[in-house]
């Protein structure tokens, strides 16, 4: 059975008509591009590690943070864990396919599997889609099936949530050309 994404899951129940959103397709075509202050590079185990305000930047694909470990498989595939740091969170953004409009996130740590098309985001979680955004202490985002996932922490149940266990969402009526926020 396929999960439902917030969105959809939320529009549903309030009634409202739901827009997904998509990753821009294109993005994983496109080379990867990293800029850091210093790199350290192992070859044998295949992993680099960027250090001192990273970005990373593939099509419209952005993630930034203050240190950036890249993986790569035997695959050929690469995977990528961004953190940021007491002061600044790791970002991440990327275009929407057919639309103006951007999916943002932020966390502590930002997890990225680029074989699976998936972002996983923990501690200070926040991803905006549009005017729309959720927040929560972990945020799973799969930009193959577009759906997200917002718990209290990984692999836990939301009805099961320990501490305050609530997520927040905020999702705006798609009739309205939101004017009053230009």
């Amino acid at each position: 059975m396929k999960r439902l994404s917030l969105t959809t899951l939320l529009a549903l129940t309030l009634g409202l008509p739901v827009l997904p959103a998509h990753a821009e397709r294109a993005d994983r075509n496109q080379p990867v591009n990293i800029e850091a202050n210093r790199v350290t590079v192992d070859d044998r185990n295949k992993v680099h590690v960027f250090e001192g305000d990273v970005v990373l930047t593939q099509g419209t694909l952005v993630i930034k943070g203050a240190k950036l470990v890249v993986t790569q498989g035997a695959d050929g595939f690469q995977s990528g864990v961004a953190t940021g740091t007491d002061k600044r969170l790791a970002t991440f953004r990327q275009k929407r396919e057919a639309s103006s409009e951007f999916v943002e996130g932020e966390a502590e740590r930002i997890e990225y599997d680029s074989r699976a098309e998936r972002a996983r985001l923990f501690n200070q979680a926040h991803v905006k889609s549009g005017a729309d955004e959720v927040r929560g202490h972990y945020i799973e985002y799969d930009a193959l099936s577009e759906n997200y996932l917002v718990t209290n922490q990984p692999g836990s149940s939301p009805t099961k949530a320990t501490g305050d266990g609530r997520v927040r969402a905020v999702i705006q009526p798609k009739n309205s050309t939101n004017e009053s926020t230009r």
